[in-house]
């Protein structure tokens, strides 16, 4: 199996995921805190309902799974950089902002 290492930026924290792995998913299991106080409280679970979980990709957009229509929707007025980690799946080396 691939794996793929996820680099947290502000977190100073890099985890090693199977690649296809879902961004959101990841950061939860290791105790990355990637809502804000609001987002804490008014989080969907990771359903892309939200668009709470807005983290900023720093390297490797390459390694992304495409953007969807309700991130293209969610994140217009923010640039390509943003993405939604819930509905982000990594496949290959990135660094993530959190909070941006």
């Amino acid at each position: 199996m691939e794996m793929s290492a996820i680099k947290f930026i502000k977190e100073d924290k890099e985890i090693i995921v199977a690649q296809g792995s879902n961004l959101r998913e990841k950061a939860v299991q290791n105790q990355i805190d990637i809502y804000t106080f609001k987002g804490k409280l008014m989080n969907c679970g990771g359903y892309g309902q939200c668009g709470l979980c807005r983290v900023e990709i720093v390297e490797g957009m390459e390694n992304l799974s495409p953007r969807t229509d309700f991130e293209n929707k969610k994140l217009a007025k923010r640039p390509d950089s943003h993405r939604l980690a819930c509905q982000t799946n990594v496949n290959g080396p990135v660094a993530v902002n959190t909070k941006p």
